[in-house]
């Protein structure tokens, strides 16, 4: 492990949080790196049309793309790799492997590797991934229009996906396992009422997915608890998010989504994005966090 740089500031993330907290530190005079997992801008380079971020109106990759410049502009370092453990203390340095085989070393550093959508655990999820089973609407709506499409889940994701795909699709069925949509909040749950092409399917569950015998359109059927088959061309998944934390150590407290509490963090660790235990999981919170960790590391580093 010669000649390794010592960092001022690692960021683990590319997404609004990782990319605004690396603005700040680098902004700073911080040496700052960025690992940026396996793409750049996480979740938000999937939003074909951003309409719920002030002042832009592009791509979620092209305000990805935007904000990896400006870090860029006051000296940040990118690279496209992803953490499998972090090693050390503030007092040595924290020692991070990342898949690419390389150790990086950063006197502070900064978790922000946000959070991935809970996958569906059952017979033909995984199979048909890709394949009419989808995790984003906003990806991969477009695909199914004036097509028939089941949204699973029952949170304020599903009722926003739901209500996406009706522009869209044909029909919508929200399958949700409980009785009504306690989650979710009462100003979606009203639009969801109003649309006449979006069934809600309470008390409901699915087991198996499959491919509709004989059918060369990619139709899918879909079995429920009790037994009924339900023919569809897509299934969109919303039950919730698990962040993206696997590769810390247990000693690093999380909560049962895999989040971290900033007061629960050793010294020289911050947190910002949708890792963080206490956020709306929204770009805009998610820069506020990352602009709030940055500063919080730059603080810390002017004191030692």
């Amino acid at each position: 492990m010669t000649d390794i740089v010592m960092y001022d500031v690692i960021i683990l993330g590319s997404g609004p949080a990782g990319l605004t907290a690396a603005l700040y530190t680098a902004r700073a005079n911080k040496n700052t790196l960025v690992l940026g997992g396996d793409r750049l801008g996480g979740q938000m380079a999937g939003i074909a049309k951003l309409e719920n971020y002030p002042g832009w109106a592009g791509s979620g990759m092209e305000l990805a793309e935007f904000m990896k410049k400006q870090c860029e502009t006051f000296g940040a370092t990118v690279k496209f790799v992803s953490a499998k453990n972090i090693s050390g203390d503030a007092e040595s340095g924290f020692n991070i492997l990342c898949d690419d085989g390389k150790h990086y070393v950063g006197k502070t550093v900064i978790i922000s590797t946000g959070a991935s959508p809970r996958r569906l655990e059952i017979d033909g999820a995984r199979e048909f991934m890709g394949k009419g089973v989808s995790y984003c609407a906003t990806c991969d709506g477009f695909f199914y229009s004036y097509k028939d499409v089941i949204v699973m889940g029952g949170g304020n994701s599903a009722l926003n996906d739901a209500l996406y795909l009706a522009d869209l699709a044909k029909s919508v069925k929200i399958v949700y396992r409980k009785s009504a949509f306690t989650r979710a909040e009462a100003v979606l749950r009203e639009r969801v009422s109003q649309r006449e092409n979006i069934e809600c399917l309470f008390n409901t569950d699915l087991v198996k997915i499959a491919a509709k015998p004989g059918d060369s359109d990619g139709r899918l059927v879909v079995t429920t608890t009790d037994g009924t088959e339900i023919e569809t061309d897509g299934l969109f998944v919303a039950i919730g998010h698990e962040a993206n934390t696997d590769y810390l150590t247990e000693e690093i407290k999380r909560d049962n989504m895999g989040r971290l509490s900033p007061s629960a963090l050793p010294a020289g660790l911050f947190v910002a994005g949708d890792v963080h235990s206490d956020i709306k999981m929204q770009i805009a919170t998610a820069v506020g966090t990352g602009c709030e960790a940055a500063m919080d590391a730059i603080a810390y580093l002017n004191k030692q």
